[in-house]
């Protein structure tokens, strides 16, 4: 039980709490072109990849440009050890990824940068995953969805659900998002346990 001291309010008084929600393809079109048309590369690549990736943030910003370039070429399958969970998951990214990543890495700023998503901050080689954060929240808000219903997972979430949507292909989430277990794939879907056992 919370004890509250005197009147100071909840740190979650009218926020939305729980699961942070999948953006819908509208959404990730009405950031992508803000982004496009704000010319922020960097955080273009780093929504694009996001989204296509489907990682954690935490194993998102440690992307070094080896990963997912090689030759001057962005690479057809892209493997990743996961930090959580020490097991390996792939994706693949779309064209237009392939597009902002390649024009992203050839940028005078990512000159001789090993990191795929370096921080503008001196003292450390690549963004946070706070930084990170800070950056989902401005890019919801800028097209005015709530921020505290979104954050990074929403990210990681939603090209899963969006697949998920037009599929109902459980097994194929459960790959795609590198989760051990399905009841992990059922809470991230929002999908009935019965259901869940069901397609799988």
């Amino acid at each position: 039980m919370l004890i509250m001291k005197g009147n100071a309010a909840a740190w979650n008084k009218g926020r939305i709490i729980g699961q942070k929600r999948p953006l819908l393809p509208k959404q990730v079109w009405a950031i992508r072109t803000r982004l496009e048309l704000a010319g922020y590369l960097r955080d273009l690549a780093l929504f694009n990849v996001a989204i296509d990736s489907k990682l954690r943030g935490c194993d998102l910003v440690k992307l070094a440009v080896s990963d997912l370039v090689k030759d001057d070429r962005v690479r057809e399958r892209v493997s990743v050890i996961q930090s959580k969970t020490k097991r390996p998951v792939q994706f693949e990214l779309t064209e237009n990824t392939h597009e902002t990543v390649l024009a992203w890495v050839k940028s005078p700023e990512m000159f001789a940068c090993p990191f795929m998503f370096p921080s503008r901050f001196h003292d450390r080689p690549d963004i946070s995953t706070r930084q990170y954060g800070r950056l989902v929240r401005d890019w919801v808000t800028a097209i005015g969805l709530e921020p505290s219903g979104y954050g990074t997972h929403s990210l990681r979430r939603t090209k899963a659900a969006e697949i998920y949507r037009r599929t109902g292909k459980l097994r194929a989430v459960h790959l795609l998002l590198g989760h051990t277990k399905v009841d992990s794939i059922v809470r991230y879907l929002g999908v009935e346990l019965e259901d869940a056992l069901s397609i799988a």
